[in-house]
C-alpha cells in the first residue's frame, strides 16, 4: 500500500470541517468523515508525489504514524475515495521523446 501511487478518485469532493473533512463521492453517493486534518492533507497532495510514502514525507507524517496512514488509505481505496493510478510520467516521457 505504500509504494502504491494514488489519487482522489475524480468524482469525490472533498468538503473542509473542523475536524478534518467531509468526502462525498458523486457515482456511488457515499460520504465518508475524514476525521484527521493531516489525513485530509495527505489525500490532497496524493495526486503530486509517487507513492503514499513519498506523500507522507512530503507532508512531514511522523513514520511511526505510517502503519495507521497505511491503514486509513486502504479503506479509503475500498471505499472508492482514493484509487490507484496509473503512472502518467512514463507516458508523458515517452510522448516528449517521440516529439
Amino acid at each position: 500500500m505504500l509504494d502504491e501511487a494514488l489519487e482522489l478518485h475524480p468524482q469525490v469532493a472533498l468538503r473542509p470541517e473542523p475536524f478534518g473533512a467531509l468526502a462525498y463521492h458523486y457515482g456511488n453517493r457515499r460520504l465518508v468523515f475524514l476525521k484527521h486534518r493531516d489525513v485530509v492533507a495527505v489525500a490532497q497532495r496524493l495526486a503530486d508525489h509517487p507513492s503514499l510514502s513519498a506523500t507522507l514525507s512530503a507532508c512531514d507524517i511522523a513514520p511511526s504514524r505510517w502503519p495507521s496512514f497505511e491503514r486509513a488509505f486502504a479503506s479509503l481505496k475500498s471505499s472508492d475515495v482514493v484509487r490507484e493510478r496509473e503512472s502518467s510520467v512514463t507516458s508523458e516521457t515517452n510522448e516528449t521523446s517521440a516529439a
